[in-house]
């Protein structure tokens, strides 16, 4: 056997840097602040000009891995493989049958990733999405023996599009499964009851540091309404619009500001147009998180008021309603996923993973898709009668102890602690 080497852990991701995903930036920053050796392995290149100031204190090196479009480009990777992993060519022909449903190209980067990840001397893989990202993670896991890892989101479980039996492969597969919410975790037990075990709890984290609390002063004359997330159907801003007109025929005098970009943005703007809201609510288009944070110090509250798609899909729990809820800024959500794991009526309770355990209320829960409880949540909210410095301060409570990105870090240093080292397959002296 080999002694062993240093740690090293190579982070899988579809497109990196992307704007969306500042939740993989922070995860990166916790653990090389806790001493994690770590590079990035990108297998498209980023397609938005936008980037976080955060990126610049990434130290990971970022290497895109190849996207061969000619035969020969596939070969030549090929060739390449076989110089480098032990027995590459009976281990690929032993993986062929589960192969060849898979598109060529991700097959040849999942070979070129082998190649990256035995010249690196790394040591463990994790992947983010169970999707294109952890597909080709395993094809490099299965021909080095280095193990893999990743994380279940959002999309990539809940979508009609999900092939259960390759997400069932991927689990069985994975040296072990983080997800970022209780229901995420429930779901999957329940979809694959035989992988109990398998799926592990970690929240997304924040620095908090960046996201300090100022307890909320009571609104002006105007309720200040912030909502941030891309222009997709999920993310429920359809309601908030017919929410705000009902507002307006109310005579509650009201302000809005939508933040993100997508495929929406146009029907969006044509629903404003036709409620004639077009002086109360803004589409401010994309914002960097530096912008976000800005808009959330302005807002008397925000709103995530998401919900199941047509197609399955759902968001998990949303970054910006967790830096919402650190900064002190009431918030207002549906009970979509794991949202409930945070966002607890006074009457509700609170979820016993996540909430404050003292039944506190840490913002105004409503039904996901009910235009009028939104509605009437914003009335509570721009009332006076609201406790809002008393839901801010449990609302905080529950980030600090559950969504510290230092404390996030641990836990995954935990679950790739117990990682065997990786095999050498020459040693191994098997092929299976």
């Amino acid at each position: 056997m080999q002694p062993s080497s240093p740690s090293r852990t190579g982070y899988i991701l579809k497109i990196y840097p992307r704007f969306s995903e500042t939740f993989i930036v922070t995860e990166i920053l916790a653990r090389e602040a806790a001493g994690d050796d770590l590079e990035i392995f990108s297998l498209r290149p980023p397609i938005d000009p936008r980037f976080h100031p955060e990126l610049a204190r990434v130290q990971a090196p970022v290497t895109y891995v190849s996207k061969p479009t000619k035969i020969a480009e596939g070969w030549a990777i090929m060739a390449a493989a076989d110089g480098v992993i032990p027995h590459f060519g009976e281990r690929f022909a032993q993986l062929l049958p589960g192969l060849a449903g898979l598109d060529p190209v991700e097959v040849h980067q999942g070979v070129e990733l082998a190649t990256l990840l035995s010249q690196r001397g790394i040591t463990h893989v994790h992947a983010h999405f169970g999707s294109l990202a952890a597909r080709t993670a395993k094809i490099a896991s299965d021909l080095t023996g280095i193990p893999f890892s990743f994380t279940a989101h959002a999309k990539d479980i809940f979508h009609e599009e999900v092939d259960l039996e390759v997400l069932r492969n991927l689990i069985g597969s994975a040296h072990h499964v983080v997800t970022v919410s209780d229901f995420n975790l429930a779901y999957l037990e329940r979809l694959f009851p035989d992988q109990l075990g398998q799926v592990h709890l970690v929240y997304n984290g924040l620095e908090l540091d960046r996201f300090p609390f100022i307890a909320p002063a009571a609104p002006g004359p105007v309720l200040r309404v912030a909502a941030v997330g891309r222009l997709v159907e999920k993310k429920g801003f359809s309601l908030l619009i017919d929410a705000v007109a009902e507002l307006v025929r109310r005579g509650v005098a009201v302000e809005v500001r939508i933040a993100g970009g997508g495929e929406l943005q146009d029907e969006l703007a044509q629903q404003i147009g036709r409620h004639h809201l077009g002086s109360t609510i803004t589409l401010l288009g994309p914002r960097t998180q530096a912008e976000v944070v800005e808009l959330l110090r302005w807002a008397d509250v925000f709103t995530a008021p998401c919900v199941v798609g047509q197609d399955g899909n759902a968001d998990g729990l949303p970054t910006v309603l967790l830096e919402a809820m650190a900064m002190g800024v009431p918030c207002i959500a549906s009970d979509v996923t794991g949202i409930p794991e945070v966002i607890t009526n006074a009457d509700s309770g609170s979820a016993p993973d996540a909430g404050p355990g003292d039944g506190s209320q840490t913002g105004i829960l409503v039904r996901s898709g009910e235009v009028s409880e939104l509605v009437g949540a914003l009335v509570t909210v721009a009332s006076s009668s609201f406790d809002r410095q008393a839901v801010a301060r449990a609302a905080r409570r529950v980030i600090e102890q559950n969504f510290d990105s230092h404390r996030q870090s641990v836990r995954l240093q935990e679950l790739d602690a117990s990682v065997p080292t990786a095999r050498v397959l020459a040693d191994a002296g098997a092929l299976s």
